[in-house]
């Protein structure tokens, strides 16, 4: 079975990928914790062909650098053209503890929304970059006789 709207899905080339994770800031880092996936939204930036953020010791720290890859998406969604898009980068994470790179990483645009102290720098080394753009598609396309319909309250 085949969709009719699979067609109206471009797959974006590796460097349109990249020009969209440079012009972003935000993103969601998927680890794995113990025994399940975990999600941690964070700000990053791009840094000769990888991709830096900023963390404070915790379960996003150790997830992202316990053996297991990692994967980091970004979406977003382009007024004018009515066209979604999204990133994904999927690869290791690794601790920057060099002075040199540290320093170099500090000039970095890495502002993290949540206050304290977030001085841990992890660089993801991507081993493959994705992404694909698509219309969006009208909700009313979505709608049921039952999408109007009352309903009665949870209490």
């Amino acid at each position: 079975m085949t969709d009719e709207h699979a067609i109206d899905v471009e797959e974006l080339s590796v460097s349109a990928c990249w020009a969209l994770l440079r012009a972003g800031s935000v993103g969601r880092l998927a680890v794995w914790v113990e025994d399940h996936p975990d999600i941690f939204p964070l700000n990053y930036a791009v840094d000769h062909g990888s991709l830096v953020f900023r963390s404070a010791e915790g379960t996003k720290l150790s997830g992202a650098l316990s053996d297991v890859p990692v994967a980091l998406e970004i979406d977003g969604y382009d007024e004018p053209t009515a066209e979604a898009w999204s990133v994904v980068v999927k690869g290791r994470a690794e601790r920057i503890e060099q002075i040199q790179e540290l320093m170099d990483t500090v000039d970095l645009p890495l502002f993290p929304w949540q206050a304290g102290p977030k001085n841990r720098f992890i660089r993801i080394l991507p081993d493959v970059v994705t992404g694909r753009r698509f219309p969006v598609a009208d909700p009313g396309g979505w709608r049921t006789p039952l999408s109007e319909a009352k309903r009665s309250s949870m209490e």
